[in-house]
């Protein structure tokens, strides 16, 4: 690993990256001794940043771990591939390369490609880390991610629904999904790279380079709701703060329903059974 990027995560960008990164890791139990953790690279900025965090705390933390670090190329053109393994090597990142054809396939698909993308990728990457006998998977969805995907479930899909930091895969029960940026700020991670010249693929989806901004814009409500965040914080300092805790302070006693793996529970059930008592 390059050590200079090392240093400055724990001196220079201590308060906005290393911190936040070990207070997840330790907050939510992401990492346990003799864990096996396959490292999910995708080429961007996130992922690689996460990539030296687990190596430094892998080298200096009190757990013993292994690391492991997937590279899953879906279908990237020869320029996105390039610049991959361009950063990796300067970054120190020896990468595992997955091929797999996710991107021609969803460009067939007549709805929801983004969705079914994810899921395949998720799919081939477990697939890989069980293969290296790997029995977790860490990907680089931070901070943002989470408030975005909050708005999004609340705007879109009419649900109160966030992003974890650790879960069960459905298909892969033997597998853990954990995401140790879940409380790093993107804007910790972007003047990080900035800092030291560092430039990374963007979105390399061969679908969305087709597209022009209205026509993604339709697609992508992330990018929608990015943009609506954006806007409400020039006059609320704590608007990200307080979207991140609304899913940490659910008040039961003031919601309607709610919904767990036995279905949905209306809260008037619960006073009509009570008054029958």
């Amino acid at each position: 690993m390059n050590e200079e990027l090392l240093r400055s995560l724990i001196t220079t960008y201590r308060k906005d990256v290393w911190s936040p990164f070990t207070k997840a890791v330790r907050d939510y139990k992401l990492i346990r001794e003799n864990d096996k953790i396959a490292v999910c690279i995708s080429g961007g900025k996130d992922s690689f940043i996460l990539a030296l965090l687990l190596e430094e705390l892998r080298r200096h933390g009190d757990v013993n771990f292994e690391l492991k670090f997937l590279c899953l190329d879906p279908g990237y053109d020869e320029d996105a591939k390039a610049l991959i393994a361009k950063d990796a090597e300067k970054i120190g990142v020896e990468l595992t390369y997955v091929p797999a054809v996710i991107f021609r396939y969803v460009e067939t698909l007549d709805t929801k490609p983004c969705y079914i993308c994810a899921r395949m990728r998720r799919g081939a990457l477990y697939t890989a880390a069980k293969d290296l006998g790997c029995n977790k998977i860490a990907l680089g969805h931070h901070y943002d991610d989470v408030i975005e995907t909050i708005l999004m479930s609340v705007l879109y899909s009419g649900q109160m629904k966030t992003m974890l930091p650790k879960l069960r895969a459905e298909n892969f029960p033997e597998m853990e999904l954990i995401r140790p940026l879940y409380l790093v700020e993107e804007r910790g991670i972007r003047n990080f790279w900035k800092h030291h010249n560092m430039e990374f693929i963007q979105c390399a989806c061969s679908l969305t380079k087709k597209l022009d901004d209205e026509d993604y814009e339709h697609i992508s409500k992330r990018a929608e709701v990015k943009r609506l965040i954006r806007e409400y914080e020039k006059t609320n300092p704590f608007l990200k703060s307080n979207i991140f805790r609304s899913a940490e302070k659910v008040n039961v006693e003031t919601v309607l329903s709610y919904k767990d793996k036995d279905g949905i529970h209306n809260v008037w059930d619960y006073e009509e059974s009570s008054d029958e008592k």
